[in-house]
């Protein structure tokens, strides 16, 4: 990748590590349906927007619309619900990290419903890695130095991480589809998905008038962490290729760490660094070029 290909994977690590900052702040008012409403309709009229500006609206066909409704559910509405409960009782910080599995999950559903991602023992290793920092993080809540508010928080971020493993598999059969017309499709049907469980269970009418805070994290979460960073991510993926920008993963939980800690007052206990440093170190795993590029350093070929 060249420098405007890491810049732009570090604006978007920022941007999605940004989603969880703005969730922390809305659920300190809003219902999490509603947040989730609020995210996936906002962006969705703002994608619909740019394929309007573009004369290319998504014309698809009603069997593709179904499909999207279980993509949005297993890729929005069960994740956003879950980070957003999680975050009610844990800090964005640690929701951000325990996130950060997801590429865990995502090989463990490959290898028992795809027929090409089988596991191997690099990814067996990352995998054990990845739980191991999982137990980090869980430990004091499990073994009674946390609370039990915080557990179930954080086995919410875990939900959501297993949602989004089976969404990375799902969605691999709409390869045949643009993949902003897919990004605007799915936003739209989730839309449509949620919405009767924010008016059934949160009667948002009853809801005190937001705040300008509330109103700005709802367009942050929106407009920059899910709109904009669908743009950015697609072209990434054009220019840098899927393997290059699965560094974001790396990035993501960092960047929300960042963020809440400077403008939430969040603090980092060392077993949140330790699970991270744990999560990442399976990641590495996963990946295998970490790994292969230290071998290379240590053992260097013959020259020339």
């Amino acid at each position: 990748m060249g420098l405007e290909e890491w810049c732009l994977l570090l604006v978007l690590a920022l941007l999605w590590g940004g989603s969880f900052f703005f969730f922390k702040i809305l659920v300190s008012a809003v219902p999490p349906f509603t947040v989730v409403l609020g995210r996936v309709g906002l962006a969705a009229l703002a994608l619909n927007l740019v394929l309007f500006c573009k004369s290319d609206r998504p014309t698809l066909g009603r069997s593709v619309w179904l499909r999207l409704l279980l993509l949005g559910a297993l890729n929005n509405i069960i994740p956003f619900s879950a980070i957003a409960f999680g975050e009610t009782r844990i800090s964005s910080g640690v929701a951000a990290i325990l996130n950060a599995t997801t590429p865990v999950f995502t090989i463990i559903v490959a290898h028992f419903f795809t027929h090409d991602e089988k596991l191997r023992w690099g990814k067996i290793i990352g995998i054990m890695m990845g739980f191991c920092g999982v137990g980090v993080l869980i430990g004091p809540a499990l073994f009674g130095r946390g609370t039990q508010q915080s557990l179930l928080g954080e086995i919410a971020c875990l939900t959501a991480a297993l949602s989004y493993g089976f969404g990375g598999v799902y969605g691999r059969q709409f390869k045949g589809l643009p993949p902003l017309k897919l990004a605007t499709g799915q936003l739209t049907a989730s839309t449509a998905l949620v919405l009767p469980f924010s008016l059934l269970v949160d009667h948002p009418w009853g809801l005190a008038m937001p705040s300008v805070t509330i109103w700005g994290a709802f367009a942050g979460i929106a407009f920059l962490s899910t709109a904009l960073a669908f743009i950015l991510y697609f072209r990434l993926l054009a220019t840098a290729g899927a393997t290059n920008l699965s560094l974001v993963t790396f990035l993501l939980p960092i960047m929300a760490l960042m963020l809440g800690t400077v403008f939430l007052g969040e603090t980092i206990r060392w077993y949140a660094l330790a699970g991270l440093a744990l999560i990442g170190a399976g990641l590495a795993a996963i990946d295998g070029r970490p790994w292969r590029k230290a071998l290379t350093l240590l053992h260097p070929g013959p020259q020339g």
